[in-house]
């Protein structure tokens, strides 16, 4: 079977997958659409060509029409139903001590894996930590990381206040992982030259669908700065080998509603 075919009683040749190809390796030849056979390994397998075809014409070899769910237009968002929904995004600092089932936390990746990547190489993985036990136990590394640094780098340590965060550690406060139910590490193998913004992108589809399930979310910033260097959280996590953890996000439920957006800052730009 050839990378793409091409239901000829469907196909109206529009040349809509022609130009919609991103390594824009489909041509629209005397009869049909086709990609010639030198051609077929830049093909990055995006299904752009499969998505766009409003005739279900088109096949590719790794996806065809059936498999793509339809887009509801009724559940489009109005304008003022976006602005508010990215508007009142909060980071979720204070979370109800109950459990999200494993249902649920699969069903975020499940979603978040959909978020795009550099040439869809979809290098993004995984690791959800379910036990609140072991976010505590993440929390108490990180915390070590943090002496470790007040006793190697003071002058570091003092300008991101270190001392501060250790203090409210140690005095029962979790400023680390707040203690959020779960944790969700975005890893990618090193050989990936995208992978850190792969995984951002990917954390942030994740906690934009949060609140759709009750849920709330925070970046845990000083986590992934200490999954770098740490030797001690990097054994607990147990990434694969040549990989490296790009981003972390507390889940669980809110503890508390919110009412107001706050405003921001004007962006700067600049207009060229």
């Amino acid at each position: 079977m050839s990378l793409i075919s091409i239901d000829p009683d469907r196909c109206t040749k529009d040349g809509h997958c022609v130009a919609e190809c991103s390594p824009k390796i489909i041509e629209m030849g005397d009869d049909y659409p086709f990609i010639k056979v030198e051609n077929e390994e830049r093909c990055i397998d995006c299904g752009h060509c499969v998505a766009v075809c409003p005739t279900e014409a088109l096949t590719l070899k790794t996806l065809s029409p059936v498999e793509c769910s339809p887009l509801d237009k009724s559940l489009n968002l109005s304008e003022e139903q976006a602005i508010q929904f990215l508007r009142s995004r909060r980071s979720i600092r204070t979370y109800k001590n109950k459990s999200v089932d494993k249902e649920t936390l699969q069903k975020l990746i499940d979603l978040a894996r959909y978020a795009p990547t550099g040439s869809n190489k979809q290098p993004v993985q995984w690791v959800i930590i379910q036990d609140p036990a072991d976010v505590q136990t993440v929390a108490g590394m990180v915390t070590d990381w943090m002496r470790d640094i007040i006793a190697q780098a003071p002058d570091v340590a003092k300008e991101m206040k270190f001392d501060t965060i250790v203090a409210a550690q140690e005095s029962g406060v979790d400023r680390i992982c707040r203690n959020a139910p779960h944790l969700a590490f975005a890893f990618a193998d090193q050989s990936f030259p995208n992978a850190q913004t792969d995984c951002a992108i990917a954390l942030s589809y994740l906690e934009l669908f949060l609140p759709a399930n009750g849920l709330g979310g925070c970046w845990g910033g000083y986590t992934t700065f200490a999954t770098k260097s740490w030797q001690p959280l990097k054994d607990f996590i147990n990434l694969p080998e040549n990989t490296e953890c790009h981003g972390v996000m507390m889940i669980g439920y809110p503890r508390y509603r919110f009412h107001r957006m706050p405003t921001r800052r004007e962006a700067p730009i600049i207009w060229r």
